[in-house]
């Protein structure tokens, strides 16, 4: 099972100091909370797509080509890539040129994100969000499988013969994580491709998130991928620690009240009873998320928001530190209790190429350099 960090890269100002980070600081705090990530044996960094303020996380390609280049082992995901308003064709460029870049390294998180100006902002209508994200992505999954893809519909222009390049890494795209805490369409989708889902269940009660994730196994078997237990599920949580629990409490309070996020909403403790935010010490954090499985099954990666509401870098360094060598070892041992041997681990690209059959070279050389269009279509 793997387990990792996530960022929204928001800047807000530290309640208890009154400083706010410059937009500089925020994302080279990025770049050390994904190598400390690493340090510590986590898996998995990931980062959000924002593309208004207080965020800074507006090109995760180049965020995590830069970690790429300073990481030898971590996988570098997206905790949102905003299939809705980028276009397929980009994304599907700039992941391929990640994934080799890293050297595989390289997984997404679709998703139609929370922030409604960004849809005209990109020539989009929020109204049209869900089947923007099918269509979209409809054709990114073929863009990423066919050399040549002739293609039209409703939300960009067609394509003729058109090739994406570069081609997936050895032949296998990167692994898509469907991302949704709320649309059961989204949870289809997922299923459908045998994709992952992933319920990034930060604001929501565990019956809701149960809920979605049966739905989403149910499918994925409709769909036959293999059974229900062996879809691939992917939670998100929140977590602050302390020895004591009543100093993680303390020391927390003050960055809950006012996170951009939820802030100004329930309290601290009305929030950890409903949601999977835990404040409390090391164990209270092992207790609360080795029972995620009794919810949902066994699933596949578990990911912490952990950096954000203006929390310094120098305390989430800390946080890490502890997620990393007394939490997470223990979570690893109590999920493999009683897993079954046919559930599958979250893929990598090791796995799914051995999957493929071994490594292959989709270079595509033939294309008229003047038009862009393969040598047969041309003729």
């Amino acid at each position: 099972m793997q387990f990792g960090v996530f960022s929204v890269g928001d800047i807000t100002r530290d309640p208890t100091t009154g400083r706010i980070p410059t937009e500089h600081e925020r994302l080279q705090a990025m770049v050390a909370i994904a190598k400390k990530a690493e340090e510590v044996g986590l898996d998995v960094f990931a980062s959000g797509q924002h593309h208004n303020p207080p965020f800074v996380t507006s090109a995760p390609t180049t965020l995590l080509a830069y970690v790429a280049a300073q990481t030898e082992r971590i996988v570098l995901s997206t905790a949102t890539t905003l299939i809705t308003t980028t276009d397929p064709v980009r994304i599907a460029e700039d992941y391929a040129t990640l994934q080799h870049l890293s050297g595989g390294r390289v997984d997404l998180m679709m998703g139609r994100g929370n922030t409604g100006p960004v849809y005209p902002w990109f020539g989009q209508d929020i109204r049209n969000g869900v089947p923007l994200a099918i269509e979209n992505y409809a054709l990114l999954h073929r863009l990423w499988r066919e050399d040549s893809v002739s293609w039209e519909g409703r939300f960009r222009t067609p394509l003729q013969s058109f090739t994406s390049t570069p081609r997936p890494l050895d032949g296998v795209p990167p692994f898509v994580w469907h991302g949704s805490i709320r649309t059961p369409e989204i949870a289809e989708q997922a299923a459908y491709y045998g994709d992952g889902f992933f319920h990034n269940n930060i604001f929501w009660p565990i019956h809701h998130t149960r809920q979605m994730v049966r739905l989403y196994r149910q499918r994925f078997e409709h769909y036959g991928h293999g059974r229900a237990d062996q879809a691939i599920v992917g939670l998100g949580g929140q977590v602050f620690m302390h020895r004591s629990s009543q100093e993680a409490v303390k020391q927390f309070r003050p960055y809950f009240d006012v996170a951009p996020v939820y802030g100004h909403g329930p309290s601290l403790e009305e929030f950890t009873e409903m949601t999977p935010l835990t404040v409390g010490s090391p164990q209270q954090v092992i207790d609360r998320y080795a029972a995620m499985r009794h919810e949902v099954g066994d699933y596949q990666r578990q990911l912490f928001l952990i950096d954000h509401a203006g929390l310094p870098l120098e305390t989430v360094l800390e946080q890490i530190e502890i997620l990393g060598t007394e939490v997470v070892p223990v979570l690893r041992r109590e999920m493999a209790i009683g897993r079954p041997a046919d559930v599958p681990d979250a893929p990598t690209h090791g796995s799914l190429v051995q999957k493929a059959g071994g490594p292959r070279d989709v270079t595509v050389y033939a294309v008229d350099g003047v038009t862009g269009r393969r040598a047969e279509a041309v003729a």
